[in-house]
């Protein structure tokens, strides 16, 4: 009989690994009946569990001891359930095989936790991490990055570590993923960091993908301008180009109230003080406008100049530099005694403080007593940084107590830097223009005249001569410092406006498009435009303004090098007067070289006239077809991979000269016989005058090239006792900027035609219009008879009477004729230029047709000999000439066999007519 039910413990506990079927239960699945040994009561025959779709089954391992054990049915996944709990009972085989009248045990509670496996990998959260630091901090925490891990089981789950992998980074993370910096970081060493993180859970297993953090540093607000160049290049002829076309003010949101900038263009070591014409003085003041008659005192060393030799010079500016040591002579007719009441002294001058405690004066320009008297008639100096104009009056011109020194006190005389002096002097009164502005002296002191005397004086520069009361005449007084362009202007005084032309500057700064600066901005230049002042309540105006400064450098050819930039600023805030520093800027400006132009001087260099137009009263014309043109050459980089650079040929540049030189070769030219000669009036309407001398004719003043050819194709050589003279040789030069650009050297030679000489080129130019008639002889000089009679044979004879006979009416005819055919060729010969040839007589043999007309238009053998009988016997020329004709056509020939070299010389070319030849 089957009488007790089954017991089994009233609770379990079971552990599953995930992905395995084997539960561990404590205690272990066992049953008892107390009916045992009894077969089927005592027996356990099945475990029930109560509960739904519950993963697990119980299976008895052994009815008899009760034994059972507990599976999963399914593998079980941690991540999806982590617990189970269920209902478990025991059921025995009942009081048969069939079962029945079976017992079951009271219910017992399984409680089962799955054990996790560490079957996943960390992963971050985000794809990338992105933070912004400050430069100069160190941060305790710049961001925070997270990673989970899917496991479920808190030893597999959670993140226990994070690692930086990228290696040399001023960074750290901790286990909590806070990233720090290791360092101070700086802006300007580095914009950005990007570091690589990964994260490890407890199991130590990775994450499976690191992550991008990415820190960007920026920088310490600092209030100043942003986003300028340093070095802003200017190529030569970009007109006015911005300088910082980008710029900004950054105040750190300061509450600004105004701001006050100054762009300063330092261009003080540039030539005399900044970027000048630099033309000669002579040239400049043409250009200016200036009054004639002003006498460079400080010229370039020559032969007729030569006063300036022995000083120290700059070449490429024409600045003398005085050590105190040197000083000039002026030589005696160079600047007249008298300069009259009216005059102007003009210089350019670099003077800094004078050596030693006790300043003595530096003389700039003395007139004094040659010898005997050490008396100074005027002069101009420098004494304890104070420039002084002395002027003493003679005794024949005033015999009162007169102004005599005027003082002249200005910080500019002694700060090392180049200014323009003008004096002008109107007795009594004396003006000075200092940088085209007007000072008034303040101090003028007055003494009596000079007395008369016959004394010589002596105008120096540098120094002041010292010619009497010491044992020997010397200088004194000398000057330290530099001088340029030191004329003087007798008899005339110079307007300001001449004055601001002659010490202008070329470059400076400038604004583009004034009217859009608007009304909230206020400048203002100073007169050189070096300097710019803009005042403004409104930072973006002040923006857009600055934004608009340009620079600008009118010269075809500049100076190249620096120009440095300054800017300096100062900002006001509401109710505080200077609430920002911003720090200055320093910029530069670097100008370009220029492309050197090749100027070419072409034309006709070599043409032969008679005698006769050379001492006509025009004379003829040196130069008439005479072509100026420049070119200039550039490097391009080849196209070929060889890396070479070739020259190419850019089109013909126009730009201006400043002197043409046509100059004499060999002796220069006698007064008495020869002259070169140009009308004035080719001067007029241009920039241009001109010099003339024995040794040539000089032009001068800036002007265009077409200009200067106009001028030069009007020079004329005049010779009015040609008998000695058989050529001349010129040549032609031209420069610009000073001779800092010059032109080839063009060299013509004229030769002058005789009577020997036009009568021969009458012979050539008869046969070439003829040459079916020409018979060339190739014989020895002996077999010239024996030719000649098998053309005319005992004809000779009767020509030479008929010759004889008629001699005086054939000299009569042949002088009226040939004055009259020169006149006729001399008009021909200037007009038609391009159709004369050069004939080549060197080694010629020719034979004149006997049967040809007897004609002789441009004949001149005869003119000097028979002068006296022109008149009287043209009455019986012009009957006889028929006649005469008729038998020179039937009698007469002649044949001319010439050798050059053993017959004619150099001087003797000739040149002919080749218009009416055939080709």
């Amino acid at each position: 009989m089957n009488k007790h039910k089954p017991w089994i413990e009233t609770s379990y506990h079971g552990i599953i690994t995930e992905n395995n079927d084997t539960v561990i239960l404590d205690p272990p699945l066992v049953a008892l009946d107390k009916d045992a040994p009894v077969p089927f009561a005592g027996e356990i025959c099945a475990f029930k569990i109560h509960g739904q779709e519950m993963p697990f089954e119980a299976v008895v391992l052994n009815k008899t001891s009760g034994e059972g054990r507990l599976r999963a049915k399914s593998p079980i996944d941690c991540e999806l359930q982590k617990e189970y709990t269920f209902i478990i009972q025991a059921y025995d085989c009942g009081s048969g095989p069939s079962g029945v009248n079976w017992k079951k045990s009271h219910k017992a509670v399984v409680h089962i936790q799955v054990k996790d496996v560490n079957e996943f990998s960390p992963a971050f959260k985000e794809s990338m991490y992105k933070a912004t630091v400050t430069e100069g901090k160190i941060y305790d925490s710049i961001l925070q990055v997270e990673a989970i891990d899917e496991d479920c089981s808190p030893q597999y789950s959670q993140i226990c570590n994070y690692e930086i992998v990228t290696t040399d980074v001023p960074f750290a993370i901790d286990r909590n993923g806070n990233i720090r910096n290791t360092e101070k970081l700086n802006y300007d060493k580095q914009h950005q960091y990007e570091i690589m993180v990964t994260a490890f859970d407890c199991g130590q297993k990775h994450a499976r993908e690191d992550v991008l953090v990415q820190v960007n540093v920026k920088p310490v607000c600092k209030p100043g301008w942003q986003d300028w160049n340093k070095r802003i290049e200017y190529k030569p002829g970009s007109g006015s180009i911005p300088l910082f076309p980008s710029i900004h003010l950054e105040t750190c949101d300061g509450p600004v109230s105004s701001t006050h900038t100054t762009i300063e263009l330092q261009t003080n070591y540039i030539g005399k003080g900044c970027d000048r014409e630099t033309y000669s003085e002579k040239s400049l003041q043409k250009l200016c406008g200036a009054s004639s008659g002003a006498i460079d005192l400080l010229p370039s060393p020559s032969a007729t100049t030569n006063w300036t030799a022995g000083l120290l010079m700059d070449n490429n500016d024409m600045i003398f530099k005085f050590d105190g040591k040197q000083g000039a002579k002026i030589p005696d007719g160079i600047v007249p005694k008298n300069l009259t009441d009216q005059f102007t002294i003009s210089l350019w001058m670099k003077h800094g403080p004078s050596p030693g405690l006790r300043a003595e004066k530096e003389t700039i320009l003395c007139n004094s007593d040659k010898t005997e008297m050490n008396r100074h008639h005027y002069a101009l100096y420098v004494h304890n940084c104070r420039l002084v104009f002395l002027l003493r009056k003679d005794f024949d011109q005033a015999d009162t107590f007169r102004p005599a020194e005027f003082h002249w006190k200005l910080d500019q005389i002694c700060d090392k830097e180049w200014h323009y002096y003008v004096v002008n002097v109107e007795f009594p009164v004396v003006t000075l223009y200092m940088d085209g502005s007007t000072y008034e002296p303040y101090l003028v002191t007055n003494d009596w005249p000079i007395h008369p005397s016959h004394i010589a004086m002596q105008l120096t520069v540098g120094a002041c001569w010292q010619g009497g009361e010491v044992t020997k005449p010397r200088f004194a007084q000398y000057f330290h410092g530099s001088l340029a362009s030191l004329t003087i202007r007798p008899g005339k005084i110079e307007s300001q406006k001449v004055i601001s032309c002659l010490q202008a500057c070329k470059e400076g700064l400038d604004i583009n498009s004034l009217e859009s600066l608007g009304q909230g901005v206020k400048y203002h230049f100073n007169p050189s435009q070096s300097v710019l002042v803009m005042e403004g309540d409104d930072i973006e105006n002040i923006n857009r303004a600055l934004r608009k400064v340009s620079y600008i450098n009118s010269r075809q050819f500049p100076t190249a090098g620096v120009r440095r930039l300054k800017v300096s600023s100062k900002v006001q805030c509401f109710g505080e007067d200077v609430c920002i520093n911003i720090p200055d800027i320093d910029a530069y400006v670097m100008v370009l070289q220029a492309n050197e132009p090749k100027i070419t001087i072409s034309g006709m260099d070599h043409f032969a006239r008679p005698a006769a137009q050379f001492e006509s009263e025009r004379g003829v014309i040196l130069l008439p077809d005479i072509r100026i043109a420049s070119t200039v050459t550039k490097m391009e980089h080849s196209k070929k991979n060889d890396g070479a650079n070739k020259p190419v040929v850019l089109e013909e540049m126009l730009h201006n000269l400043d002197f043409c030189d046509v100059l004499v070769s060999g002796a220069e030219l006698d007064p008495e016989q020869e002259c070169l000669e140009l009308d004035r009036t080719e001067l007029q309407g241009k920039h241009l005058d001109a010099t003339n001398s024995t040794a040539g004719y000089s032009i001068y003043g800036v002007d265009t090239m077409h200009n200067y050819e106009q001028v030069l194709q009007q020079i004329r050589y005049r010779n009015w006792y040609t008998s000695a003279t058989f050529e001349r040789k010129f040549r032609v030069k031209c420069s610009e900027l000073n001779g800092h650009y010059t032109s080839n050297e063009f060299n013509l030679e004229v030769n002058i035609l005789h009577s020997t000489n036009s009568n021969y080129m009458d012979h050539v130019n008869h046969v070439i219009v003829q040459p079916h008639f020409l018979q060339s002889v190739h014989h020895p000089e002996e077999s010239i008879s024996t030719v000649h009679n098998s053309v005319v044979p005992r004809v000779a004879t009767v020509v030479i009477a008929i010759c004889v006979s008629v001699l005086i009416s054939i000299i009569a005819v042949g002088v009226y004729r040939i004055r009259t055919a020169q006149q006729h060729s001399s008009t021909d010969n200037e007009s038609s230029k391009e159709n004369e040839m050069d004939w080549d007589d060197s080694a010629l043999t020719i034979t004149v047709n006997p049967m040809e007309k007897y004609e002789k238009p441009h004949r001149a053998e005869e003119e000097s000999e028979e002068e006296d009988d022109e008149e009287e016997d043209t009455t019986s020329a012009e009957s006889d000439e028929s006649e005469e004709e008729e038998d020179e056509e039937e009698e007469e020939e002649a044949t001319v066999q010439k050798r050059g070299k053993q017959n004619f010389t150099r001087q003797e070319q000739l040149e002919w007519d080749d218009s009416t030849l055939p080709y």
